[in-house]
């Protein structure tokens, strides 16, 4: 068993007859984990099952299964479901996976919608993967990115970077005595699965995990405010890891006067540029939201404001396990927990895993030792004036506005930068389409600026080719589809395409 797993696993007898696992079967005590984890391990040894793809819902099956193929230095792979049948074919075959857990109900299912896998035990299904390629020496998880133009990229971690980043976040939990945690993002997703359950369960949390449906969410993109909120009241949970959309449907119900969910201590927001405007109203209601950033390739999160040491409109200072620093061209480079490399690709050099530092692709500077990021440096574009201009933020600006749900903006060699909106209603009008646009600019730099805006044909989602399964937006296939219909200068759009070209969201 590896040594970070080892004491991980041992470090948690020390909450005895707490609660450490909470779903709609039943609850699991910590001193009855390892007995439920082994159970798990035993069947995987049956089966002789090697690269595990877990096709699960949010739920005591998942934890359990992730954390004995950690205890046992497997390889896990979580499959998302919100990925396209396409996309979770290319993860099981990319990764060579020999092994899929699904519910045990749905088994038969499972085998038509996943060929080559047959039956061999109760939810779990086996096959001869045609390649295996070859992993980083340590690789105990793949998790994949959403490509956003091309297949999602897997990203390989050890035992040893994900658990650091839990035990630093683990601490911040500890401090704000957060004895229960609600998973409200799939456990599929990197931050949930470490931030959520790994750092919940060093803490002595609680960590309760309900079916995607029960948090509101259904498919790639569809989600339910007001099933959220519900949850969130019958469950009181103390700590919530959210995205922004979902922290801003948190602040309007509770502006529009319906009580706050009680008992809330603290709550995580990350995953997207988060608007530092949502973030005061959310202060002055007195939640407690603390913005954070980080990505796959450093095994999640890398900084997070805390109660201690909090400023809005930053990301944070870096959390113990990590070292930050902004190279000369503004690109923010770590060091601390790595991955390994990509899967496919050469393995990340020995002394980069050591200690060098890493490239993030995105550009920020520091504000008396917090991070204020700028947005993605392959997502920047140059104005007809020369002034560079983060999209990101923005689009973050305009979706604070009440009629506005989403937002795309480009301004690439443009005298005015563009705006393609979505409207929250279906009876939204033109005008307050435009003053929310205009609410929006009172906020910012005349660079900056939405100059002219076009209502969306459609909300953009994955099934249009808009979204990634993970709600970014496909900027090359915005481009291509609004910027004719814009009447935008068609050199600047060409040159649009070729810049967002190897696009990949991580």
């Amino acid at each position: 068993m590896p040594d970070a797993s080892e004491s991980f696993l041992a470090g948690l007898a020390r909450h005895g007859g707490r609660p450490a696992l909470r779903g709609e079967s039943g609850e699991i005590a910590f001193d009855r984990l390892p007995e439920a984890v082994a159970a798990c391990r035993g069947v995987l040894e049956s089966v002789a099952a090697r690269r595990v793809a877990l096709a699960l819902d949010n739920g005591l099956q998942w934890a359990l299964w992730d954390l004995a193929l950690l205890a046992d230095g497997r390889v896990c792979v979580p499959l998302p479901g919100f990925f396209s049948p396409a996309q979770q074919a290319h993860v099981l075959d990319s990764a060579g996976v020999d092994t899929l857990i699904v519910d045990p109900v749905a088994a038969s299912a499972s085998a038509a919608v996943f060929p080559g896998f047959v039956p061999v035990a109760p939810g779990i299904l086996r096959r001869v993967p045609a390649q295996v390629p070859a992993l980083p020496t340590g690789t105990v998880k793949i998790t994949y990115t959403s490509g956003t133009t091309g297949q999602p990229k897997g990203v390989c971690l050890s035992a040893a970077a994900q658990l650091a980043v839990a035990r630093s976040v683990a601490q911040i939990g500890e401090g704000c005595a957060v004895e229960r945690h609600l998973g409200v993002l799939p456990l599929a997703t990197l931050l949930e699965n470490i931030a959520g359950l790994y750092a919940g369960l060093m803490a002595g949390a609680c960590v309760e995990l309900l079916p995607m449906r029960t948090i509101g969410f259904s498919g790639g993109g569809g989600f339910d405010p007001a099933r959220f909120l519900q949850t969130l009241h019958a469950r009181r949970p103390h700590s919530l890891i959210l995205l922004p959309q979902m922290l801003l449907a948190l602040v309007g119900a509770t502006e529009q006067g319906h009580a706050p969910p009680a008992g809330l201590r603290f709550v995580a927001v990350g995953g997207g540029q988060v608007s530092a405007r949502l973030l005061q109203r959310a202060e002055a209601l007195g939640l407690p939201v603390y913005e954070g950033y980080g990505l796959s390739e450093c095994a999640s999160v890398v900084c997070l404001n805390t109660p201690a040491a909090r400023r809005v409109g930053t990301v944070g200072r870096p959390l113990p396990h990590a070292a930050l620093r902004i190279a000369d061209d503004g690109e923010v480079q770590v060091r601390g927990a790595h991955m390994l490399g990509y899967l496919g690709e050469a393995p990340l050099a020995d002394q980069l895993v050591a200690g060098e530092w890493l490239g993030t692709g995105d550009l920020g500077h520091f504000d008396d030792g917090f991070l204020v990021l700028h947005g993605r440096r392959k997502h920047q574009f140059i104005t007809a004036y020369g002034r560079n201009v983060n999209p990101e933020w923005v689009e973050a600006e305009l979706v604070q506005q009440g009629p506005i749900a989403q937002a795309w903006v480009h301004g690439e060699a443009l005298a005015e930068n563009l705006a393609v909106l979505v409207p929250r209603r279906a009876d939204c009008s033109d005008a307050e389409l435009d003053a929310a646009v205009a609410a929006a600019n009172a906020g910012l730099p005349d660079y900056a600026r939405v100059g002219r805006w076009l209502r969306a044909e459609a909300p953009f989602t994955p099934a249009n080719g808009f979204l990634t399964a993970n709600g970014r937006l496909r900027r090359a296939a915005l481009a291509a589809h609004y910027l004719p219909r814009s009447g935008a200068d068609s050199a600047a759009s060409c040159a649009t395409f070729t810049s967002f070209s190897d696009e990949i969201d991580t």
